[in-house]
Order: structure tokens, then C-alpha cells, then sequence
């Protein structure tokens, strides 16, 4: 069996925007289409203001700034794509 690929979103989540459950779904298909089990979770960017955001970040093996801004904390979407610049994370922003 294999793990879990867990995909941090980087992002204040409405199901009311459909941008949002189509990055959802996108991940599902990209999941079925490479055969590999994963798991989007999605990560507000108001937790992100503050703190560690390496402790939070790290447990996923990729991150998606997801689309919508204005997010509700700008500053915590920032520090979460310095730390996937500094630290070479797999990373895609829309």
C-alpha cells in the first residue's frame, strides 16, 4: 500500500467559490490520473500570521497557494510561499 500524499492549500476556504471546490476536485482527478492516494488539506492563512510556519508547513509533501485572495490574512499566505521558496518545497501558485 502506498502513503498518502498530502497536499497543503494555502488558502481561506468558501465552498460557496467554485474556485475552490474545483482546486478540490482538480487534485482528485490528478490523484486518479496518477494512481496515487491524496489528501488536500486546507490550511487558513490567518494561522499562518504567526508562529512557526515551518511546524505547520512541513507535514505536507507539496502546497497550493489556492486561488481567491483577497485572502484574510495576506501576510500569512506570504510567509507560507517564503517558506516554500527558501526551503525548495514542491509548490504551485494560482
Amino acid at each position: 500500500m502506498q502513503p498518502t500524499l498530502k497536499v497543503g492549500i494555502i488558502g481561506d476556504y468558501n465552498p460557496g467559490l467554485r474556485y475552490h471546490v474545483a482546486t478540490d476536485e482538480a487534485l482528485g482527478h490528478a490523484a486518479v490520473a496518477l494512481s496515487i492516494s491524496l489528501k488536500p488539506f486546507w490550511i487558513p492563512t490567518q494561522s499562518l500570521e504567526r508562529g512557526a510556519v515551518e511546524t505547520l508547513l512541513k507535514p505536507f509533501q507539496a502546497l497550493w497557494c489556492s486561488p481567491g485572495s483577497p485572502y484574510k490574512s495576506m501576510d500569512g499566505a506570504l510567509r507560507a510561499i517564503k517558506f516554500a521558496r527558501e526551503k525548495g518545497w514542491p509548490f504551485v501558485g494560482t
